[in-house]
């Protein structure tokens, strides 16, 4: 055997090892353990399932083509056939990152209790995505946990390793779990994904960009700089009312020195300006004394007392342009909400102070009606009674947890009553009996299993027997 010969053989056998490896990589329907109320929703694992599938499909075909390329060229240098399969495994490296970021997330669902508190989340954040208007698809949207005191998200759509992400991934902090605070954190980054939905951020900019001159130039340009997670909580006030601002408190309480610090490299606002903020979107979108009164709390806990005389006047700044720029905000008409303003989309007289209260005094004299409430307005509901000081906060995290675990089975309950009244179609195997299905020498399993969730059988009924068949 010569040294090209040894070569070749050795990167083949390395890509058929790979090939193998890839053929393990199974569907997490098949092996995700978890309770049915702790599942992600139909819809999030058909695309995951579809987008991951897609990728090992398209890998497997890569590594055909090598070996085949191998066979065809037997003088090709090492260097060559080396420098071809290192980008092959690149290609596998992708597949099981994605793979892999999927994977961190559904584990948790198999968690006790926390399997189904996420997946009463998810339910949330989908409700938080909707608006009345039909002026979007709203994606699939998956929550877990992980440490840290910020929430963040993976929107749907945007790139990931080896493709698009079908589905938005919003990572909770475990620290929130579980309070009203978590809707804060949630429903903002919620708000990222309807940011981009409707191209808020790209339509907002030349309005901001064209105040920015005069004496108050600088404040215009920070607010063009944070506009990106200003929209996002406008969209979390809009949508769980106090409950927001109390939750962004809770997340930017920190020493004295990172609460007044700003940095030109961050996107979000500075923290003490962050809370006025909100404060100020909440009494524009929801007028009532409490944002004021929250806001008076906030300089008490944080004065602007030794700030350097430069950091003072930059606040001050800010706060005189404060007004007009939430106007500017909230009746914004961007071309994607074809003429309606973001406040008329977003804000909704439920979500009025005096409305929530009235809500929450019906839950006590009805608690069967809170199971009635959207998960969003319960979130709201919620967090102005701890407000108005009706509701202790164990009673809040009791209420929550019952809350959560009664979306996560309700929704799953409906999605199976859907599924059961679809139609049957009994002669359509969840397999196809096709004799070439398995590879040479035998050892059909995998590739069954591959088949099926790929797309060239797909079983969509659960136990209810409904099987579509496609072609690839």
């Amino acid at each position: 055997m010569d040294d090209h010969s040894g070569a070749a053989q050795l990167l083949a056998h390395e890509a058929r090892a790979m090939r193998t490896r890839l053929a393990r990589v199974r569907p997490f329907a098949l092996h995700e353990p978890m309770v049915p109320a702790a599942a992600i929703s139909p819809g999030a694992q058909v695309a995951i399932e579809e987008f991951l599938a897609d990728g090992r499909r398209e890998l497997r075909s890569r590594i055909e083509r090598y070996l085949e390329w191998l066979r065809e060229h037997p003088h090709v240098t090492p260097a060559e056939a080396q420098r071809r399969f290192t980008l092959l495994r690149m290609r596998f490296n992708d597949v099981l990152s994605q793979f892999d970021t999927f994977a961190d997330v559904l584990t948790q669902r198999s968690e006790h209790d926390t399997g189904v508190w996420l997946s009463g989340l998810d339910v949330v954040a989908a409700d938080a995505l909707r608006l009345s208007g039909s002026f979007y698809d709203p994606p699939p949207v998956i929550c877990y946990l992980d440490r840290g005191h910020g929430a963040a998200i993976r929107r749907a759509r945007t790139r990931l390793a080896g493709g698009d992400n079908p589905v938005a991934i919003v990572r909770v902090p475990r620290e929130r779990m579980v309070g009203s605070g978590i809707a804060s954190s949630l429903v903002h980054e919620v708000g990222h994904q309807g940011s981009a939905l409707l191209d808020l951020v790209p339509s907002l900019r030349p309005a901001l960009q064209a105040r920015q001159e005069g004496s108050d130039a600088l404040a215009w340009q920070l607010w063009e700089r944070w506009i990106s997670e200003i929209v996002a909580d406008l969209w979390s006030v809009a949508k769980v009312g106090i409950t927001s601002t109390l939750g962004l408190m809770g997340v930017v309480s920190l020493p004295r020195p990172f609460v007044f610090r700003v940095s030109l490299d961050d996107p979000h606002p500075i923290p003490w300006i962050r809370v006025k903020l909100s404060c100020a979107m909440g009494d524009a979108l929801y007028p009532h004394p409490q944002w004021r009164r929250l806001s008076a709390i906030w300089e008490q806990l944080y004065p602007q007392t030794d700030l350097p005389e430069q950091r003072r006047t930059l606040l001050a700044a800010l706060q005189a342009t404060m007004p007009d720029f939430v106007a500017l905000l909230i009746h914004h008409r961007p071309a994607a909400l074809r003429g309606t303003a973001l406040v008329e989309a977003l804000a909704t007289d439920d979500r009025q102070p005096e409305r929530l209260a009235e809500e929450y005094a019906a839950w006590q004299a009805s608690p069967t009606r809170m199971r009635r409430t959207a998960p969003a307005l319960g979130f709201a509901v919620l967090g102005q009674a701890r407000a108005d000081g009706r509701l202790s906060p164990e009673g809040e995290g009791r209420t929550l947890v019952y809350l959560l675990s009664y979306w996560a089975l309700r929704s799953t309950l409906d999605t199976a009553a859907r599924l059961q009244a679809l139609p049957m179609i009994a002669e359509q195997p969840a397999v196809p009996r096709d004799p070439d299905v398995g590879p040479p020498g035998g050892g059909r399993e995998p590739w069954l299993i591959e088949r099926a969730a790929s797309g060239e059988a797909t079983h969509t009924g659960g136990s209810y027997g409904r099987y579509e068949t496609r072609t690839i």
